[in-house]
């Protein structure tokens, strides 16, 4: 996000990701299938003065629907290519009205790959996958609400979608058989009082638990020369107070206290044709922080947003049956600021801040011994925006940004297939965002959105090599998208074209994915509580493979054309 990327060799996201309060730190986890989400908010740029950890570069909150006194429900079966088949149902009612509710949600997808093992004569990369919710909501009293959460995820899915950047395209030869048998679950208890006056406190006790499971040919070819595995197990315990209050003329203010634990277990198989090396570590951390945020009226349409953010970390490693004499440990006490003005027009706000933004440090499990840490990534980034509604029909969001990176978390590699992380590097990220929704005419809806970044290193050293003025890898320099949509009524139809320009994959920048276009469509026809649809992804079948990652001699290929048919059901 604007710039900011994370390597998941990493295990701090640069993003962070909340769903009903709850944060995924990490990049394993990320694959949220949005089940029964009602609504979803991206906040870009640094928000540590309003979220517990690792929104360095932005936050991606996801609130799920609560059940209610009215009964719910809604259930979908879905087919499409390559088999594809997928049942949801999300259901809800009150136990007893005025006190207890309870929402049961559940997802299976299944679909066949689409990469032919030449060898075997099976398709690699299959997937199968199963997401479930259960909500308990209390209202014990007239202030007081209690949401008790359970929710867990399982992938039982095939190979990663690699191949040999010299094969045939979607095409391997692998003896060594690849799957993704991935799987956590989340235990949340959520409380909220409201004292009155605006006065509200809430806090959000989770257990996040997540085991990463796979396994991956890389040599692609019947013999067994070359493959990886990886099993990690991250379990993180973290509570969240949130105190929020209003002053007069519209101002408010954030009291917010934020602590996790993490127990990590760390597994990780290297097989070359000369030796087979197991790594088998664990990881220990504490995090405790402090933040505040105050929007403040000034004279007029003015006001001062000003925020702070305190946090205090301690992170152990070790490996598996090594003497405590060779445990490593680290830890720091860090502050981030943030000011902000903004100034109320008639049909607009317009603002301009300053924010500090951290990403956590960490040690390199699978590295050689002088780089076996990397400290704090910090960034600084200043903002111009304005967003507004001039009348009824359009309403538009627009920033321009620049951003600081200073001890840059980066991707080295010591040697073929040996990837860690340091601070050898600082860039800087600029760009401008532009979003729109218009109502040209009744029924006629009309989003669109342009994203430009510039994100260059300042200075990079990998051994002898030297990325200076590079592309930051991962950073696509323009990203665009268009939607268009008809709905008469009982019947809708619609389209979205999104683009993006070519993303570099290396420091080096010798690797890249092209830019590409693609189009989705869809209709359907609505009848009383039954709503039946049609979907093409990719409609112009077009092929946007990432050659040379995250090896050179490995490709990583796009997904073709997929069609598909949806029922849906309402209560």
């Amino acid at each position: 996000m604007r710039g900011m990327t994370a390597n998941i060799v990493g295990f701090s996201s640069a993003v962070a990701l909340l769903v009903d309060g709850v944060p995924t730190l990490r990049g394993q986890g990320f694959g949220d299938s949005l089940l029964g989400a009602q609504s979803v908010e991206v906040l870009r740029g640094p928000q540590s003065t309003l979220y517990g950890r690792n929104a360095q570069a932005g936050v991606i909150s996801v609130v799920t629907r609560q059940p209610g006194d009215a009964p719910y429900a809604l259930l979908s079966a879905e087919g499409g290519s390559r088999r594809r088949a997928v049942l949801r149902a999300d259901v809800s009612r009150a136990l007893k009205p005025g006190r207890a509710y309870l929402g049961v949600a559940g997802e299976f997808m299944r679909q066949d790959g689409f990469i032919r093992n030449l060898h075997t004569g099976r398709r690699e990369d299959g997937r199968q996958q199963y997401n479930g919710r259960l909500t308990l909501r209390l209202t014990p009293s007239a202030r007081t609400e209690i949401n008790l959460r359970a929710s867990a995820r399982r992938d039982d899915d095939g190979a990663s979608a690699w191949g040999a950047v010299a094969a045939p395209r979607a095409t391997v030869r692998s003896g060594w058989p690849g799957s993704n048998t991935s799987r956590g679950h989340t235990l949340s208890a959520d409380v909220t009082h409201d004292f009155g006056g605006g006065l509200r406190l809430r806090s959000i006790t989770a257990s996040n638990v997540f085991e990463d499971r796979l396994q991956q040919d890389t040599d692609f070819m019947p013999a067994d020369l070359m493959h990886v595995q990886r099993q990690h197990r991250f379990n993180t315990l973290s509570q969240e107070l949130r105190l929020q209050g209003r002053s007069g003329r519209g101002g408010g203010w954030l009291l917010g206290l934020y602590a996790d634990r993490d127990r990590d277990r760390l597994g990780f198989v290297q097989k070359t044709p000369l030796a087979l090396t197991p790594t088998r570590a664990w990881q220990r951390g504490h995090t405790l922080a402090a933040f505040t945020h105050w929007n403040i009226p000034l004279t007029g349409p003015w006001t001062l947003t000003l925020g702070a953010r305190i946090e205090r970390s301690r992170l152990r490693f070790g490996f598996e049956n090594a003497p405590a004499a060779q445990t490593l440990s680290q830890s720091g006490t860090r502050m981030s600021p943030k000011v902000a003005v903004q100034y109320a027009a008639r049909d607009a706000l317009l603002w301009a801040s300053v924010a500090d933004g951290l990403r956590a440090a960490g040690f390199n499990a699978f590295a050689p011994v002088q780089w076996r840490s990397y400290g704090p990534e910090r960034a600084r980034s200043f903002e111009l925006g304005v967003k507004g509604q001039p009348g009824r029909r359009l309403r538009y969001t627009a920033a321009l940004y620049y951003t600081r990176l200073h001890n840059m978390q980066v991707q080295q590699m010591g040697a073929p297939g040996q990837v860690f992380i340091t601070n050898a590097a600082s860039a800087t990220s600029r760009g401008a965002e532009l979003e729109a929704e218009w109502l040209p005419a009744r029924s006629w809806l009309v989003q669109a959105g342009v994203a430009l970044n510039r994100t260059r290193f300042g200075h990079f050293s990998d051994g002898a090599n030297r990325y200076d003025g590079h592309h930051n890898p991962m950073t696509p320099a323009a990203t665009a998208h268009l939607g268009l949509r008809y709905d008469p009524g009982p019947w809708y139809a619609q389209m979205r074209l999104s683009a993006i320009r070519r993303i570099w994959l290396d420091a080096a920048n010798l690797h890249y994915q092209s830019g590409h276009a693609l189009l989705d469509l869809s209709a359907g026809w609505r009848m009383g509580r039954t709503e039946i649809s049609a979907w093409v992804r990719n409609a112009g079948n077009r092929r946007h493979d990432a050659r040379g990652f995250p090896f050179a001699n490995i490709v990583i290929y796009s997904p073709p054309r997929e069609l598909g048919l949806r029922v849906i059901w309402r209560l």
